[in-house]
């Protein structure tokens, strides 16, 4: 079988499809191990420490003096967790599309052809940035970026910045640029922060908990967080207590020097810094004719419910509790090598996959 996307999502899935005694590559687009851990900004850090950050079977090792992990030491451990478990990760190979293949899905890349009983899709959503559509984008005449364009922010000292999002990547970002930039933070609605010793675990049982109501039928999750909060992680706490976190509401237009609010009031700005989120990167599945409304696959679980051979992981909370995240991917990705082993074994044994030419 061939899964797609060699991040953590795709790593997890390794792991229990191996624990499963399946047959798999997983095909990465990625030149190196690390995801899309290796290309955010310099100083993210996770939301809860290393040890309540794991994959299946390997707990991240913390790292002294650094309560919260940063990318670059998420990188290393996935890059040790794909060789620890001697996962079969070809790179760089870019999907280029899914197809039905009479009792195989035919999955063609850049450089070859794999003939595969099952696919686990997850390739995230980092490589599908969203900018929300707003008049005077065209027109406007500083720097336009989104989250994934961001680096540090030496890049915008004494610029004038509107960063835009009220969740964690804006808080996170803002609070980076809030003492070397003139800058605007813009929310749709007032920030919640959580408490201060309240971290991205509460995240992960606000998402578990919002599954388990739904799959109840009930709609108060009685959490103590909700997922649109903000972990007042070390950086961000600095900068709100120190007043330079004070949202704005969004401006409705650009303007070729700047912004405007629809009761007519005008600022200037030098870049505008769009944290409005992501969507799933699944344009490679288009062949198989499955999505539905909001752009999604529809699931149970994470199998496809028109289609048994395809899973999908790691997307958001539609293909499992927090599955975007290290702590969430593991239940999700366990499930998925479950339904796809009785599925093989209930075919014809457990080789999934093969490539038909180069790959």
């Amino acid at each position: 079988m061939v899964v797609i996307g060699g991040g953590q999502a795709g790593l997890a899935a390794g792991y229990h499809l191996r624990r499963a005694g399946l047959g798999f590559v997983i095909l990465d687009a990625e030149d190196r191990a690390g995801g899309a851990w290796q290309h955010t900004w310099d100083s993210l850090h996770l939301f809860s420490p290393a040890a309540y950050s794991s994959l299946p079977g390997r707990l991240m090792p913390g790292r002294p003096g650094q309560a919260y992990p940063d990318a670059r030491h998420v990188v290393a451990y996935l890059a040790d967790y794909e060789q620890r478990y001697e996962l079969s990760v070809h790179r760089p190979v870019r999907v280029r599309g899914v197809h039905r293949h009479g009792e195989r899905l035919r999955v063609e890349t850049g450089s070859g052809t794999w003939l595969a009983r099952a696919v686990v899709s997850a390739t995230g959503t980092w490589s599908r940035p969203f900018v929300p559509a707003v008049p005077g984008q065209a027109v406007f005449g500083g720097a336009q970026l989104h989250t994934v364009d961001y680096r540090r922010p030496a890049d915008f000292a004494g610029q004038r910045v509107f960063v835009v999002g009220g969740g964690n990547s804006g808080a996170q970002i803002a609070a980076d640029l809030a003492r070397t930039s003139a800058l605007t933070w813009v929310t749709p609605r007032e920030p919640r922060f959580l408490a201060d010793d309240i971290d991205g675990r509460a995240l992960f049982d606000a998402a578990s908990a919002r599954r388990r109501a739904l799959d109840e039928g009930r709609t108060d999750t009685g959490g103590v967080a909700s997922l649109g909060d903000i972990v007042a992680v070390p950086a961000v706490r600095a900068a709100r207590d120190a007043g330079l976190l004070k949202a704005q509401p969004v401006f409705t237009r650009l303007t070729p020097g700047g912004v405007a609010w629809a009761d007519g009031t005008t600022a200037g700005a030098d870049a505008v810094i769009w944290c409005t989120g992501f969507r799933p990167a699944l344009s490679h599945l288009a062949p198989l004719g499955l999505r539905g409304s909001r752009g999604h696959i529809p699931t149970l679980g994470t199998r496809a419910v028109d289609e048994p051979r395809l899973h999908l992981l790691g997307y958001g909370d539609w293909t499992g509790p927090a599955s975007a995240t290290l702590i969430g991917v593991g239940r999700p990705a366990r499930d998925a090598a479950r339904d796809i082993a009785g599925l093989l074994h209930g075919v014809h044994g457990a080789h999934g996959a093969h490539g038909v030419h180069g790959g």
